[in-house]
This record gives C-alpha cells, sequence and structure tokens, in this order.
C-alpha cells in the first residue's frame, strides 16, 4: 500500500531525470510566475545581477564503435546557469564529427509539447488539485507556494505531477537555471547552424505519459516532496551541475539513486525502462556505418541501471573519452 511521505524523493534530482520536452512545455509558467516574486525571495538563491562569471568544464563523454560505425553518448543537464563554459575542445569535435545528433524528443520547438501539456496537466474530471491534499498537506503546499510568488491557487487546474514539476522549475529558474543555457539547447542551435539532421529517441506523447500515467499518491508525494523541501532544492541542483561539470559521473549517479530512493516505481518508468530501450536502439543501430552524437540527460548515463551498462547486454562496450 501506498503512504504518502516526504521521505524519499529528492525534487530537484526528478528535475533534471524528467523527460526534457516537459521543461520547455512548462517554462512559460515558471517565466510567468516571476512576476509575483515577493522580496524574500532571496532565500532561493536569486541570480546576481551583472555578467556571469565564466567556468569551464568538462562533462563526460562516451563513444561505442566499431570497424564503421561511431556513436558518442553525451549526458546533458536540461537546465544551466550563464557562463559555464562546457561546448568546446574534444567534446565539440565529437559533435561536429557526427552526421547527426539524437535527442531524447525530436525538435519542434517546444510547440507540440506545450500543447500536450496544455492538454494532460488539468484535470479532466474539474477536481482541484487542493482538495486532493490532506489538511497538513496542503499547508505545506500553500506555504511553498507563497514563498515562490504564486497565490495558493494558482496550479488547482493541474494534475499534481504537473504541479508538482512546475513549482520545481519556478524555484529553479529563480535560481538562475534556465532551459534556454541547457545542454540540449545548446546542442541543437549549433546542429541547426551546421545543418546537421536531429531526430528524437521518443515521441511527445509517450514522454508526457511517463508523469502523467503515475498512480495519484506517487504523483502527491513528488508534488509534497518539492514542497516541503523548496529551499534545499536549488543546493541539490547545484551539487549535481557541479558533478557533471567535473565529469564525475559515479557521484552524479549516486546522487540520482539517492533522489529515487524508495520510488521503485518512478525510477523505473523515468530511467530503467527508458535506459533499456535506448540500449536497444543503439545495438541497431551499429550495424549502419557512420557517427552520431546522442544527447540524453546526464542521469541515464550514471549508476547501475545505465545505458552503458545495458549496452553490455548486447555485447558492446562504451569507452570513457577523455579529452
Amino acid at each position: 500500500m501506498l503512504h504518502r511521505n516526504l521521505r524519499s524523493v529528492n525534487f530537484a534530482a526528478i528535475a533534471l531525470m524528467a523527460v526534457g520536452l516537459i521543461i520547455a512545455a512548462v517554462i512559460p509558467a515558471a517565466a510567468l510566475a516571476q512576476d509575483h516574486t515577493p522580496a524574500s525571495i532571496d532565500t532561493l538563491n536569486p541570480v546576481a545581477t551583472g555578467a556571469p562569471k565564466t567556468v569551464d568544464a568538462n562533462p563526460a563523454l562516451w563513444v561505442v564503435k566499431d570497424a564503421d560505425t561511431t556513436i558518442y553518448l553525451f549526458g546533458t543537464i536540461h537546465l544551466l546557469k550563464p557562463g559555464l563554459n562546457w561546448f568546446n575542445g574534444g567534446l565539440k569535435t565529437a559533435f561536429d564529427q557526427s552526421q547527426q545528433l539524437v535527442l531524447e524528443t525530436p525538435d519542434d520547438g517546444g510547440q507540440k509539447a506545450q500543447e500536450l501539456f496544455g492538454k494532460l496537466a488539468i484535470d479532466a474530471a474539474g477536481k482541484t488539485l487542493r482538495s486532493k491534499l490532506t489538511d497538513a498537506e496542503r499547508a505545506s503546499f500553500d506555504a511553498a507556494m507563497t514563498k515562490l510568488g504564486i497565490p495558493v491557487t494558482g496550479f488547482d487546474p493541474l494534475e499534481p505531477w504537473a504541479a508538482g514539476l512546475t513549482m520545481q522549475l519556478v524555484a529553479l529558474t529563480k535560481a538562475g537555471y534556465t532551459p534556454g543555457n541547457g545542454a540540449e539547447s545548446v546542442l541543437t542551435s549549433s546542429a541547426k547552424l551546421a545543418k546537421t539532421p536531429i531526430i528524437g529517441l521518443e515521441t511527445t506523447e509517450y514522454q508526457l505519459g511517463l508523469l502523467d500515467g503515475l498512480p495519484e499518491p506517487v504523483q502527491i508525494r513528488f508534488l509534497l516532496s518539492g514542497a516541503a523541501d523548496l529551499d534545499a532544492g536549488g543546493k541539490v541542483f547545484d551539487d549535481l551541475v557541479n558533478s557533471w561539470a567535473a565529469g564525475d559521473a559515479d557521484t552524479l549517479g549516486k546522487l540520482m539513486n539517492e533522489g529515487l530512493n524508495g520510488e521503485a516505481e518512478l525510477a523505473d518508468r523515468l530511467l530503467t525502462q527508458r535506459n533499456a530501450n535506448w540500449a536497444r536502439w543503439i545495438n541497431r543501430r551499429m550495424e549502419k556505418p557512420g557517427t552520431i552524437f546522442i544527447a540524453v540527460g546526464a542521469g541515464h548515463l550514471s549508476g547501475t541501471a545505465s545505458v552503458q551498462h545495458m549496452l553490455t547486454a548486447y555485447g558492446q562496450h562504451a569507452q570513457r573519452v577523455e579529452y
């Protein structure tokens, strides 16, 4: 039996793992919420004024190859702060040598994602979000909404998963993280400039269904964990990004696993099943010659359920690229 508790899901880790297109879909709501920011929001680490300091980063890169096929595997962060200098050196060389960019979903400018999100995020029965919560849960949720400067009834039409994700994105946006600075945005812009074809591993419908299809008690835990730990979420996300920037996949995997501790269904939906699908896709793609660059959320390329680990079942070996 599912029990509501706040102990297991680290919301910042979930936001990192969440499918990339959902971020593109809900970020307009996050940007809108900034207009309601109270003076006390500085507890959420707002962006400092002035030009950002440039910091060099070396995120991890892997390669799977045979005589005529080369597949690069790069783990992304969907939201980043400005000033992180990562797209250069050997990583950019690998990208420039590739004839195709493969993302989690095809690039459509976010339009299709936003349309679908608008349909799936709304409770079809018209039951309000806050009516699904106990008095204690509602108090925690209301406090988080007030801290973000959003009316407590502002998310009432939404399903818990949609409200929870949007809440976390509002907080991370206020902390300086945006999808416009995210790795996918940089890679997509570079691919379009070079006229490199872009394809997706998954459909928009499938990705949105990952969270929309969760049982309501799991969705509510997803929501409440973020509400209860709102201030700490930015610090956790900072730790994840720092591990990514240092190319420390082991620490990143540990943080992700801790974030999903006790939430097997969420981990299976967002991580394990998808990694298995992608490993199968890569194995089949190895039968065709050419060089491609695959960029998926960094959480999928770390830990014991990583894509690299699952590739070994097909006799494929992903080697870390030193650059």
